[in-house]
């Protein structure tokens, strides 16, 4: 059975795809076979961050959308992003399916919509035709009709915040709905911290405050800022801070005692 982690933000800006990406990459070096959809149709990033070529996509969650492929066919085997970084091949695999970067694409998407009931058909059939052991969705930050699917068919929702009270009062809303929704797995991510503030502090408050475990506490990094998005900064540089974090948060994720 494939499990459906969501990673979501109230807000943009967060690194949520970042978190993703390399959350993906950490389950590959477990071994397990792990898909990516890149959902955030209006603003896509993530494939930046495994090198894929936008021109060079023959296609993309938009094309199964509307109807022009299976949507597996729009997936893009990126585990040699993994490879590239670590020097030697993992022993799961990623898959991403992107979102269009056209102007035409995402114009369309904003001026008619999408049948939004369409993902979750896709996220099905794309889990069966790759035999996945995960499947990540990348959302759309805030609230929508996608997001709250996305979020209501998660076995994991990851919520990643920065410490911004903009940020906290977002989180309580998202947390509010999926609570609702039953998801059976709550984890908060708090994001971009100052490397001076007090970790521990920080993620014992926040835990508190919204009754959610801390899954990490990830900093602030100037080495992460200047790589841009070209690459995977917890296999980059495995010693880091980051890395930990990500770590801890993926062996939460791929917990056997659930």
């Amino acid at each position: 059975m494939t499990i459906i982690v969501s990673t979501h933000s109230y807000r943009g800006g967060t690194g949520k795809s970042n978190t993703t990406a390399n959350i993906a990459a950490r389950l590959a070096l477990r071994g397990r076979r792990v898909g990516i959809v890149d959902t955030d149709i209006q603003s896509p990033g993530i494939h930046v961050l495994f090198g894929l070529e936008p021109d060079r996509l023959r296609f993309t969650l938009n094309d199964y959308l509307w109807g022009r492929c299976r949507i597996e066919e729009a997936a893009h085997d990126v585990t040699g992003r993994i490879a590239e970084a670590t020097g030697s091949a993992p022993d799961g695999a990623v898959m991403l399916v992107p979102s269009s970067v056209r102007p035409g694409e995402i114009a369309r998407v904003v001026k008619e919509g999408y049948d939004v009931n369409l993902l979750n058909d896709g996220f099905q059939e794309l889990s069966r035709a790759l035999a996945l052991d995960y499947l990540l969705i990348d959302t759309h930050p805030g609230v929508n009709e996608e997001t709250l699917l996305s979020i209501a068919i998660s076995d994991t929702l990851l919520l990643v915040l920065r410490p911004d009270h903009q940020d906290y009062q977002g989180t309580a809303v998202t947390l509010d709905l999926a609570r609702r929704l039953g998801v059976p797995q709550l984890l908060l991510i708090v994001n971009k911290v100052l490397p001076s503030l007090d970790f521990r502090q920080l993620s014992d408050r926040i835990a508190s405050t919204y009754r959610v475990p801390v899954a990490a506490v990830l900093p602030l990094s100037e080495d992460m800022v200047r790589l841009g998005s070209g690459g995977l900064f917890s296999l980059l540089a495995p010693t880091s801070a980051y890395a930990d974090g990500i770590a801890a948060i993926t062996a939460l994720v791929d917990s056997n005692e659930r």
